[in-house]
């Protein structure tokens, strides 16, 4: 185990609990478990932790892409003022 993947798990399990924060510490570590398994086919018990990394970096990512507009899709509550017509 290196210092530094056990640094950077660390970091970025933070970073998720900002990106879900009406997600419960234990819902996400839950989650995690979930994730690990589907992931990388082991138990979080069991998982090596750049393994781990992995599958955090890849639930930020999915979070993050959530958090983004679609493209070519107006934002809620924007209209066209493009002054085409009708």
């Amino acid at each position: 185990m290196s210092a530094n993947v056990r640094q950077d798990a660390l970091a970025v399990f933070a970073e998720l609990a900002v990106l879900a924060p009406d997600v419960r510490l234990g819902q996400l570590i839950a989650h995690l478990g979930f994730l690990t398994e589907d992931q990388a086919d082991q138990s979080i018990w069991n998982i090596e932790d750049d393994e781990l990394l992995t599958v955090l970096q890849r639930h930020r990512s999915e979070l993050l892409a959530r958090k983004q507009p679609a493209p070519n899709h107006p934002m809620p509550g924007s209209s066209d003022h493009s002054g085409a017509p009708a």
